[in-house]
């Protein structure tokens, strides 16, 4: 088998891999509520099969991918698929809620390690002038799962009516891919530098777990109430605390010759913290996304059976601009391209609150910021943040897909206030609008009581479906409506602001690579790759 084929037959080894990883939260997120039921728990506690799921995967990913390129990055893939596999079997075998609970952190364990490990074996081994295309492919597949997960969890409880399948059909997929793996994936790794470092794995895991969860129990229906709550602000605190120290004891350990958990040049670097403020912001425009579903139920007027398939073009559209994105960056470079996905994903995102009033406009809309999306997922800020990485390239990765999880665990919450903050001025309009109605007076002032009770889009989708009079009725689904027309209004200028923003941090990271590859910048690497 020649190199090309060869690396081709690895690159689909890894996107099959990075695509079954990334389905899994998306799938159990549409499929909560059945599980809930199944096990017999209270939301809350239900909530705990998706938190306990982000947890494990924020601490697995940089210290998988520190460990790929120590110990061989295909090495740890294998290990990586077998946690994960192994993972998903237990799940489908739980038969009590703890099980379950463990099974998921085990499982989240395989998943942190999937795809820093896969983008950066494609850094480490496809020469530069190819790496645009590889990247995309692998990030394509990354976004078009983090996407399309619901549905294909709403499909397989569909056909089978059973939540067991959610999970078994990730088995055979990780036996192939351990199989093929095994014989098709050659060895890679970085060169060995002393001992690992288990203080840093240490504290970098108890910084990034407190911290995710601080930012899992922010509510944005009462955002500055849950700040004033000590599961928040103790555990995000503490989080940050813990961080910095981690930080303080690496560039210890750095300054004595010896091997980092992080390389201190993402650190050090002006571009390289830039491209990381890159990762949080697309971190938090895939996070927008999740909420287009309720966007065409409730604006549009599709039934909810239906509206998750508008994700379609979307996910769709996120594949084109990853893979186009990395054959785009192999002829134009990362920053010209980068900038250009979050300037796509920003007319996308801003098309909504200016322009979308029908189902085909939300369409071409949907279809902008999932172009814009699949090319910020994909190939440049990858390349980016391990262009200066001479060895530790699944490291640089994996701190990339940290600061990403980060921003996709912290952004519904923000999003959702948006939502939650239109809904408070629902008293207000409905008195408006059902004074237009004509409303009876004793009908109005029923349907005003339980109106001031509505605060979210699930108790207003309740309250309509309860109101017998057809007119009351009509007037509170005009009311929701308007107002979460407006809600969703700032949901995407908010969404379009930090795209648009992110053009700006990109420009200001391509302004410090090009002195930095001139050598204006003090300490900038001599192995900076030729100017393209």
């Amino acid at each position: 088998m020649s190199s090309q084929s060869a690396q081709r037959t690895a690159l689909t080894i890894f996107a099959i891999g990075v695509f079954m990883a990334g389905l899994d939260n998306g799938i159990v997120s549409s499929s909560l509520t059945t599980l809930i039921h199944a096990f017999g728990v209270t939301a809350s506690w239900g909530a705990w099969i998706i938190t306990i799921y982000t947890l494990g995967l924020a601490v697995s990913v940089p210290i998988m991918a520190k460990l790929s390129d120590r110990y061989g990055r295909k090495l740890m893939f294998l290990i990586a698929v077998a946690l994960f596999g192994i993972g998903s079997l237990s799940v489908a075998l739980s038969h009590t809620f703890g099980m379950m609970l463990v099974s998921r952190a085990f499982e989240s364990l395989g998943a942190g390690g999937i795809f820093p490990i896969a983008s950066g074996y494609i850094v480490a081994t496809i020469p530069v002038e190819r790496q645009g295309r590889a990247l995309g492919m692998v990030g394509g597949m990354n976004g078009i799962a983090a996407v399309i997960g619901p549905n294909v969890g709403s499909l397989i409880l569909g056909i089978t009516g059973d939540w067991h399948w959610l999970f078994w059909i990730n088995v055979p997929i990780a036996a192939v891919l351990l199989l093929l793996g095994r014989r098709r994936i050659p060895e890679s790794r970085a060169v060995s530098q002393g001992r690992l470092d288990m203080g840093g794995i240490l504290m970098l895991s108890m910084g990034v777990l407190s911290l995710m969860y601080g930012l899992t129990n922010l509510h944005g229906a009462g955002l500055v109430q849950s700040l004033q709550k000590p599961a928040v602000y103790g555990f995000t605190l503490g989080g940050l605390a813990l961080l910095a120290i981690f930080g303080v004891y690496e560039r210890q350990i750095d300054r004595r010759g010896r091997n980092t958990l992080v390389p201190m040049s993402l650190l050090r670097r002006p571009e390289l913290r830039w491209t990381l403020a890159g990762g949080f912001a697309s971190g938090l425009i895939l996070a927008s996304v999740i909420f287009l579903p309720a966007f065409v139920q409730t604006v549009l007027g599709w039934p909810s059976t239906e509206s998750g398939y508008w994700f379609t073009p979307l996910a769709l559209f996120s594949g084109v601009g990853a893979m186009g994105g990395g054959a785009f960056m192999d002829r134009r470079g990362p920053v010209i391209t980068l900038a250009s996905g979050f300037g796509i994903a920003a007319i996308g995102a801003l098309l909504f609150p200016m322009w979308v009033n029908s189902t085909w406009q939300m369409v071409l809309a949907s279809s902008l910021l999932g172009l814009g999306i699949g090319i910020t997922l994909g190939a440049p800020l990858n390349f980016l943040i391990t262009e200066h990485v001479s060895e530790e390239k699944s490291t640089a990765l994996g701190f990339l897909s940290l600061v990403r999880e980060i921003g996709m665990t912290l952004g519904p919450t923000i999003f959702a206030g948006f939502l939650t903050r239109s809904m408070m001025q629902f008293p207000s309009v409905f008195v408006s609008v059902a004074s237009k109605s004509r409303i009876a007076p004793g009908a109005l002032k029923q349907a005003h009581l339980s109106a001031t009770q509505m605060d979210s889009l699930g108790s207003a989708s309740r309250a309509i479906r309860h109101i017998a009079d057809p007119t009351v009725r009509a007037a509170v689904a005009t009311t929701v409506h308007e107002v979460l027309k407006t809600g969703f209004g700032h949901l995407f200028w908010a969404s379009g602001a930090i795209a648009a923003l992110s053009v700006v941090s990109v420009a200001v990271a391509g302004r410090y690579r090009q002195k930095s590859r001139q050598g204006h910048i003090p300490g900038a690497s001599s192995m900076a790759n030729a100017e393209r």
